[in-house]
């Protein structure tokens, strides 16, 4: 279980102003708002992720209330990894294990166990699933699993960045089966590596049944 900082909701304060509405079999996932991503410090800061920040604490405020299971997922690296421009991949050194740049930025709401990816070298975009870089194999990451246990059926999801990780995560959440997924556009900001990568994440995302609101 990872630990509880930030300001969380507590019963009887004003009403959390949620995106979704929350149940005990509607999981949120809140994806990898670390501080490589999300603080601008960052060696991958994604523009306005600070600025999504408190509509991200509203959803896990309004998931608490509701009884609802509250996961989070880490980019884990090791230092040295395919997925890596310094060993020939597409990304900057981020996220490595243990590191303040793998950890929670300090002002998001922690409150719920964190599943991480990219432990041993793989393309980990879905909080879902891990990819080897060298032999393309899939794994769990162990996130289905844990909502499995909870019986949980509808998911939803915020987070960095919209057009990897949050895209990739949602669209595996589709092809497990959950009843609906959903992602509220208010939590979530764009890499953009190549203009327009942010609205091909969402067209992707509603092609798929992703519910975007």
């Amino acid at each position: 279980m990872a630990a509880q900082h930030g300001t969380a909701w507590a019963a009887g304060t004003v009403e959390p102003m949620a995106a979704v509405a929350y149940d005990e079999a509607t999981a949120l996932v809140v994806v990898d708002v670390q501080n490589d991503f999300a603080h601008p410090d960052g060696s991958l800061s994604v523009a306005g992720a600070e600025a999504v920040l408190p509509a991200v604490n509203e959803e896990i405020a309004a998931a608490r209330a509701a009884g609802a299971p509250v996961v989070y997922t880490q980019d884990w690296h090791p230092p040295r990894t395919p997925h890596f421009v310094t060993d020939g991949g597409p990304w900057p050194v981020h996220c490595v294990a243990g590191t303040w740049g793998a950890a929670f930025h300090e002002e998001l709401v922690v409150a719920g166990p964190s599943v991480h990816k990219g432990t041993g070298g793989e393309d980990g975009y879905s909080g879902f699933s891990m990819r080897d870089t060298t032999t393309d194999d899939e794994h769990s990451t162990g996130l289905h699993e844990l909502l499995a246990d909870r019986d949980v059926s509808r998911v939803v999801i915020v987070g960095l960045a919209l057009d990897y990780c949050v895209r990739e995560t949602a669209l595996d959440a589709v092809r497990l089966g959950y009843a609906d997924v959903v992602v509220p556009r208010a939590t979530t900001a764009a890499v953009e590596v190549e203009p327009g990568d942010g609205a091909r994440a969402e067209a992707a995302m509603a092609a798929a049944g992703v519910t975007l609101v």
